[in-house]
């Protein structure tokens, strides 16, 4: 079963005004039954989130289009599989963070470029804030890059994808006192590391 993939930004205008009203469990159930429109309305409503979770992890643009097309083909195939014990989004970004981390110990690549910080700030809401919004991004992104891949990985979790200490523990397969002991030392170190960097 072949389906299309191609990464959009807006929602899925070919599927069926009543899938627009389903949960994503609902989508995921008639996946599991081979709804092949359930499957193109639940990657349009999931994409962007899951895109930009990839890119700040393996931090090259076509490998992280790559991998969510990987990503969507294992929710295809392994729908059936879903028992419901986390949310739908906390599911698609752990099987993203797998296929992400295994991506990355086969191309290690320690700097965190331009295009992973325009993804995680945007662009400027207007040309007077943008020296200032400038300063600040490069200070924050300077204390990024100062972070271990695993704090990292918490910060976005956490502040970018807005995870519960619970989904975390999930997506990452750690246990809950590990999770809050990282967000602690990820948001001390970062917090020194954006004071040292204003010094």
């Amino acid at each position: 079963m072949s389906i299309a993939l191609a990464r959009t930004d807006t929602a899925a205008t070919t599927a069926p005004v009543q899938a627009a009203g389903l949960s994503d469990n609902a989508l995921i159930a008639r996946i599991a039954a081979g709804d092949q429109t359930a499957m193109r309305y639940l990657f349009a409503r999931h994409q962007n989130s899951v895109y930009r979770f990839l890119l700040r992890i393996v931090r090259n643009e076509a490998l992280a289009e790559d991998i969510l097309s990987e990503v969507f083909f294992d929710v295809w195939r392994q729908a059936a599989s879903f028992q419901g014990r986390s949310s739908v989004s906390t599911w698609l970004l752990a099987i993203a963070r797998y296929k992400a981390l295994s991506a990355r110990r086969r191309r290690r690549d320690d700097q965190l470029d331009d295009e992973v910080a325009q993804s995680i700030f945007g662009p400027p809401a207007d040309a007077e804030t943008l020296l200032e919004e400038k300063d600040r991004d490069e200070r924050l992104l300077g204390a990024l890059r100062k972070l271990s891949d695993e704090h990292r990985e918490i910060i976005d979790l956490v502040y970018y994808h807005g995870n519960s200490v619970k989904e975390v523990a999930l997506i990452t397969g750690l246990p809950i006192g590990t999770v809050k002991t990282r967000i602690f030392y990820a948001r001390r170190r970062l917090a020194e590391a954006a004071k040292a960097l204003t010094n």
